[in-house]
């Protein structure tokens, strides 16, 4: 395992850096060293280490969502309202739409088969927004109209809704039927998740002023705290349905919104931890990409994702109707509600696993979107941010 972590950070640097000189994110590389050190290629990266690389992918996704946490003003949240409510089921649904309806006609798969093909593709990946967002809330760039705040709050609860609408539809397949209750499952999961969020982080700032101890210890135990309400939602799930990812960032806003001076601090320590923490994440997603099935991706495929992204574009324009965004704005929003990654990493191969007779071509269309979508989105955001939003002057 230590020759994996040695390779996985030494080439992962390199390549990064590579990718960067070339003007593309750091996070190509990394992904690339995925694939080039995962089992479909070179296989030199340990069994052992691929086992727990579920939880890894999850406590790197934790430190950027506690990062984002700690950056993200209540107030701000506020000013944005209906639209970041929308944004977090109206894209994905186009999506998902677009798919069950397109899919069948260029592919010979049926319209249930078609509509979990669209729940894999229709998520969002916060692993690679919401960094980008926290870049660009530094630079001051849309923070009058708080789009980066926007997009960071409605790319947490898409995954959520494109889970549960998984599951529903698996179960269709396997002959039951759409369970219109799970659906009720989501706004309660959020409320849940908040709310549990918003009492750790009161009683991590109560212990805090109580008790004095080094950032760092303060680090790590809001880290244990985060861990622990990821764990608590599996242990739950039965009875209550909860979202940890936004209660972890519940309890880094509530300690901005409550202790400021405190989060600012922690916020450069969690960046400092991110430097590590986003290799690990992309390399690991690198190494769920079997690059044998590229070699089956039709143009059939490649069209699909790019009809179906733009049906995506739409339903963000839908979610911002009514705003006072401009068009260069909402065309903002478009292009960061692009870049797909974890989640499809997670699910793309359970359709197969669970006996879909198109499991094999989901898995195929889910890791070309990965390898399409992800730099796409992420190239897009860094190259039109400073053209497409407005920089807040110091004296405003």
């Amino acid at each position: 395992m230590l020759l994996s972590l040695a390779l996985i950070i030494l080439l992962g640097f390199i390549l990064s850096d590579a990718a960067q000189r070339l003007k593309l994110p750091g996070l190509v590389g990394m992904l690339l060293t995925g694939i080039i050190l995962g089992p479909y290629v070179l296989n030199l990266i340990s069994p052992n280490l691929l086992n727990i690389s579920a939880d890894l992918k999850m406590m790197a996704l934790i430190v950027i969502l506690l990062r984002a946490g700690l950056a993200l003003d209540i107030e701000d949240l506020k000013k944005v309202g209906r639209p970041a409510i929308l944004m977090c089921f109206v894209p994905a649904t186009f999506e998902i739409i677009a798919t069950t309806i397109i899919a069948p006609i260029l592919f010979p798969i049926s319209h249930i088969e078609a509509a979990i093909m669209g729940v894999v593709l229709g998520a969002v990946s916060p692993a690679v927004v919401i960094p980008k967002m926290l870049t660009i809330m530094e630079t001051d760039y849309g923070k009058d109209k708080s789009i980066p705040q926007l997009i960071i709050a409605s790319a947490s609860v898409d995954d959520i809704y494109v889970i549960v609408l998984f599951t529903s539809f698996m179960g269709i397949y396997s002959g039951g039927s759409f369970d219109f209750v799970k659906l009720l499952n989501i706004p309660i999961a959020i409320v849940v998740g908040l709310i549990i969020g918003i009492i750790v982080g009161l009683s991590l700032i109560y212990l805090f002023k109580k008790i004095r101890v080094r950032d760092t210890v303060k680090l790590l135990i809001i880290l244990s705290c985060a861990f622990f309400l990821v764990s608590l939602e599996s242990a739950i799930e039965t009875y209550v349905p909860m979202s940890a990812l936004l209660a972890v960032m519940a309890l880094g806003a509530t300690i901005l919104k409550q202790y400021g001076v405190l989060a600012k601090r922690l916020s450069r320590k969690f960046s400092k931890v991110w430097v590590g923490a986003e290799l690990m994440l992309f390399v690991l997603v690198g190494t769920t990409v079997d690059i044998s099935y590229l070699a089956e991706a039709s143009f059939a495929a490649v069209v699909l994702i790019l009809l179906v992204l733009l049906i995506r574009v739409c339903g963000v324009f839908v979610s911002l109707i009514a705003t006072d965004l401009s068009m260069k704005e909402r065309l903002f929003c478009a292009i960061a509600y692009l870049p797909k990654a974890t989640v499809q990493a997670a699910i793309g191969s359970l359709p197969l696993a669970a006996g879909v007779g198109a499991g094999r071509l989901i898995l195929m269309v889910a890791v070309l979107a990965i390898l399409i979508t992800a730099p796409l989105g992420a190239i897009g955001i860094d190259a039109s941010y400073q053209k497409l939003l407005t920089k807040t002057k110091p004296f405003e």
